[in-house]
């Protein structure tokens, strides 16, 4: 954490007061997140066409190779790095709710700006345990069934449903999984709102943001729920339903932020 203090020459800032927030207050970041969408849908909608393109392309890639098993890993792995390609959607509800001009062009203007280097090192932080998910689920996977090839997904998806190992990677794989899954949000919860809207070093706005799920455990998990149960509705239609669910969740956690931190 020091290191990206040093990684991250911002001026020194006080830790943010956060506050006790409620199942409520999710409920009203949700409508704020989809009230944003409807204002903006047309520049939403272009930010975000590269996530259910991304999840065709990996799907294709993973049938093309012969790599079924890791398509869930891939798929399931793409919420951990979310929040950093949703910067874009955080910088126009800020733009919004200050009455500034939210066209497109204004959404990643913060990438070339002083916030560049804290954004960077979370979102560094964030590809680190993505990779370190994909390692985890794949080394569960070949500790159960080896060098084991199948022939389609359907067949792959057979074996797992209907197998005693099937069982075994679906249980422990879903607790791998949630385990990295509640350190992105640990991490990611509140870091890039505040560092847009405060221009924090990367070291405090993780800080804050695994305060934030100290401080308000049940809340912040119920969350994290909500966000896994959209996204995976999300990704049902070929992930083309990420275009919809991305958007709103990115709106949505924004205002979360303003909730959760004290101005």
């Amino acid at each position: 954490m020091a290191m990206l203090h040093a990684a991250t020459p911002h001026q020194a800032m006080a830790p943010p007061h956060l506050r006790r927030i409620t199942v409520q207050d999710i409920r009203a970041a949700l409508r704020e997140g989809l009230d944003d969408f409807m204002a903006m849908p047309t520049h939403v909608l272009f930010l975000v066409v590269i996530y259910p393109i991304a999840g065709l392309i990996i799907a294709t890639l993973t049938f093309d190779n012969d790599l079924i098993p890791v398509l869930f890993p891939l798929a399931s792995g793409f919420a951990l790095i979310g929040p950093f390609a949703a910067i874009g959607l955080y910088e126009l509800s800020r733009r919004r709710e200050q009455g500034l001009d939210t066209a497109w062009t204004h959404a990643y203007e913060l990438l070339t700006g002083r916030h560049a280097g804290a954004i960077a090192a979370v979102g560094f932080v964030l590809t680190l345990i993505f990779v370190a998910w994909i390692v985890a689920a794949m080394g569960l996977y070949w500790a159960l069934y080896g060098s084991t090839t199948h022939d389609s997904v359907l067949a792959f998806v057979a074996e797992v449903l209907t197998t005693p190992r099937g069982w075994m990677l679906i249980l422990f794989g879903n607790l791998v999984g949630a385990a990295f899954s509640l350190v992105a949000l640990a991490v990611s919860a509140v870091s890039f709102p505040l560092i847009i809207d405060r221009g924090a070093d990367a070291g405090t706005a993780i800080e804050t943001s695994v305060a934030l799920l100290r401080e308000n455990p049940r809340t912040m998990l119920t969350w994290g729920l909500v966000v896994a149960g959209l996204l995976v509705v999300g990704m049902l239609p070929l992930f083309v339903g990420l275009a919809l669910v991305l958007p709103i969740l990115g709106h949505a956690t924004w205002h979360l932020y303003r909730r959760a931190v004290a101005p």
